[in-house]
Order: C-alpha cells, then sequence, then structure tokens
C-alpha cells in the first residue's frame, strides 16, 4: 500500500479545485517518461468520476515539441506567467544540454522565485539543476547521466533513488519512475485506494518508494549469484578515481589473488583486472559526452595516472581517442550527453 506523506505541494488549494501540472517539454525530450507521467492523472480522474487533474503542455516557442522518437506534441503555451499552485515537471530527453536554452533557464529561475512547485523527469533533472533549484536538495537522474551530473552540480546531493521529492522540488530517473513518484503524489493528494487502483488500471504491480534505487542489483545486472563476486564488482564501482589492486580486493573478501582471478574468469570471462579497466573507461565515457571537464581532468576522474595512458586504454577499448570521441559528440544521439535514451 502506497503510504500517503508530505507532498510538493503543501500551499492551501481552493476547495475541489484540480490541481494542475505544466509539462515542459525539451526538445527530443524521453516519451516514456512524459507518459509515465502523465497517465497517471487522466486515470486517477476517470476511477474518481471527476477532475482531480487538470494539465497543459508547454515549451519553448509555445507551437511544437518534437520527442526523442520523432513524434510531435501541439504545444498549449510558451514561457508565459504560471498560476502559484501550479506543479511544474520539466521533461528531458537526448541532448539536454544544448536543449536547456538561456530563456528556459531564465523562466525556471522565475516561477521559482514565485514559489511553484518544480521538478526533472529523466534528464530534466539537469536542467532544474542548471537553473540553480536543486542547490542544496536530494536529486536524482538517471544512472548513467550520473558521472557527468556530479562533475556540473556539487551543492546536490544526488540519489541513485527511482524519484526524489524533497520540498518542493522533485526529480525522477527515467523511464517508468514517473509512475511511481505520480503514484505517490496522487495517493498524498486523494488517498490510497485512488492511488492503488490507478496502478492496477496501470497493471503496475510493483509500486516503488523514494526507498528504492533504480538500478538492478549486483547479481541480477551481471547474471551471477556469488556474494563475494558482488561484493568485489561493488568495491571497484565505488573506487574508480583510486582503484584498488586486486590483492587488496582478494584480501578485502577473505581469499587470493588467484582465487579472485578463477573466480572472474569463470562466471565473467575476463580477469579482475581487465573488468575493472573496462569499468573505469565507461565512466571516463560518460565524463566526456556528459561535461566539458579536459581530457586530463577526465583521465584522472577515473584513476589514470597520465594522459597518455588512458588515450592508449581508451582507443584499445573503444577504438577511438579520447579527443575524437568528444568531437563526434555533436552528431551522436546523446542523452544529456550520453548515448542512451530511456
Amino acid at each position: 500500500m502506497l503510504r500517503p506523506q508530505l507532498h510538493a505541494d503543501t500551499r492551501p488549494r481552493e476547495a475541489n479545485r484540480p490541481r494542475r501540472f505544466v509539462f515542459l517539454l525539451l526538445d527530443r525530450f524521453t516519451m516514456l517518461s512524459f507518459a509515465g507521467a502523465i497517465e497517471p492523472l487522466r486515470i486517477a480522474n476517470r476511477v474518481a468520476g471527476k477532475t482531480l487533474y487538470e494539465w497543459k503542455l508547454a515549451g519553448e516557442g509555445g507551437e511544437t515539441a518534437t520527442c526523442s522518437n520523432g513524434a510531435a506534441f501541439k504545444l498549449d503555451m510558451g514561457l508565459g506567467d504560471l498560476d502559484r499552485d501550479d506543479t511544474l515537471l520539466v521533461c528531458g530527453g537526448i541532448d539536454v544540454q544544448r536543449a536547456t536554452s538561456k530563456p528556459i533557464v531564465a523562466w525556471l529561475r522565475r516561477e521559482a522565485r514565485r514559489g511553484l512547485a518544480i521538478g526533472g523527469l529523466c534528464t530534466g533533472s539537469w536542467a532544474v539543476a542548471k537553473a540553480g533549484l536543486l542547490d542544496g536538495k536530494k536529486a536524482t537522474i538517471h544512472w548513467e547521466n550520473q558521472d557527468g551530473f556530479l562533475e556540473e552540480f556539487e551543492d546536490v546531493k544526488l540519489t541513485k533513488s527511482v524519484f526524489v521529492v524533497d520540498g518542493n522540488r522533485l526529480s525522477t530517473a527515467g523511464g517508468t519512475s514517473s509512475i511511481d513518484l505520480m503514484l505517490k503524489l496522487i495517493a498524498a493528494d486523494h488517498g490510497d485506494e485512488i492511488a492503488n487502483t490507478v496502478a492496477d488500471q496501470l497493471i503496475y504491480s510493483s509500486i516503488r518508494t523514494d526507498q528504492d534505487t533504480q538500478r538492478l542489483s549486483i547479481p541480477t545486472r551481471i547474471g551471477v549469484r556469488h556474494p563475494k563476486l558482488s561484493q568485489v564488482i561493488q568495491m571497484m564501482e565505488q573506487a574508480i578515481e583510486d582503484p584498488i589492486s586486486p590483492s587488496d580486493l582478494a584480501e578485502d573478501v577473505g581469499m587470493s589473488t588467484r582465487q579472485l582471478e578463477r573466480l572472474f574468469r569463470r562466471y565473467l570471462n575476463r580477469s579482475p583486472k581487465r573488468y575493472y579497466m573496462e569499468l573505469r573507461l565507461q565512466k571516463a565515457r560518460n565524463l566526456l559526452m556528459q561535461t566539458d571537464m579536459s581530457v586530463i581532468n577526465v583521465a584522472l576522474a577515473c584513476g589514470f595516472a597520465s594522459p597518455s595512458h588512458f588515450s592508449k586504454c581508451y582507443r584499445a577499448h573503444y577504438s577511438t581517442t579520447p579527443y575524437r570521441e568528444r568531437g563526434t559528440q555533436g552528431a551522436s544521439p546523446v542523452l544529456g550527453g550520453a548515448r542512451l535514451s530511456i
């Protein structure tokens, strides 16, 4: 059952007046995250037999917005003034850095000064953070964008939760996490019964809370249930900047280096050193595509002592250099800089 908690809009609303959401659709926003937010509102109205929620679609220019799969949506408004008790949700997707224009940042700041609850869906959290509206707040963003986000916005308390509500700031990790956020808000507004009925209508049987993390567990992700292997991989993921030697990893989990080697070979068909290198290079690629960090600083952030060694390892794994990788960014579909869209 969903438990009503303090939600993002605590101001008194006129009796029986529907709560209104305004969806800011950034260029090439992700349809799944947007649909996961708007459909629970529609279904809540249907199961209640009355209008509990209203919504409008906004965007720069006020005409149309195109999502990452090419579908176009007609907008209701441009970047005009909103009602103070509206909830503004920024829908992000591919290349959110380019889509977050100066007028959009200025609009978000202006509406925040007027007291609106504001949130980001998928990479929309990047736009909200760019406006300075998440400083000192807890927030989340899709796991693939976390490396770049952490480098860009040091004052944000980034979590790995599927969604976060911190005061009048909201954020989701993308994908179906919008559904979880909206079910929480519906439960807080109108009770568990309506929220759970909405979930049933969506055939959504595993409702997550803000305590759930967005990525699969390590055993599920690698398809292996071996506690010591999972422990070592977790240690690797948490020590990218300062890599731990295989001998120290083995000692920490109570086995010999030789045993650790056999464990990785048996289950992952690679050595611990190779697996660790792949983790570091993946983070490096994320930082190259998501941030403006220099190649030298990317190398240091991923545990490489010299740019030349970093470039050599990068080229061996990705068949291109870090410099060329960054040069292709504008020609590649990117999610806030990364190459995936959820």
